[in-house]
């Protein structure tokens, strides 16, 4: 299992892109793998073809509005891992003995 997190915009729309982010969170969403979002982007669990077949249709998505998009991305791959959207707070949460606001 995989962590992806990503942030992916088209370049070229002005000061707000929230309306294209919208589409790439709707694709995310409709896929059935887990996924948090949050501001900076979003992170998304789950097998690596998978996960690696989601980003590429967001970039896709975003090239359908702009001929130049932007794509950070972070992965972290564990074998036999699962649960690890949760579990990786909550371990950093049981360490300091209290809630964090995520």
């Amino acid at each position: 299992m995989v962590l992806l997190e990503m942030s992916i915009v088209p370049l070229g729309h002005g000061g707000s892109v929230s309306a294209y982010v919208a589409e790439c969170v709707d694709l995310i969403d409709r896929s059935g793998l887990e996924y948090e979002l949050h501001s900076m982007g979003t992170i998304v669990e789950g097998e690596l073809p998978a996960v690696l077949a989601l980003m590429q249709a967001c970039i896709e998505k975003m090239a359908s509005h702009s001929d130049r998009v932007s794509c950070s991305a972070k992965l972290d791959y564990r074998r036999g891992a699962s649960g690890r959207l949760k579990s990786k707070v909550a371990s950093v949460e049981k360490k300091l003995g209290r809630a964090l606001k995520h």
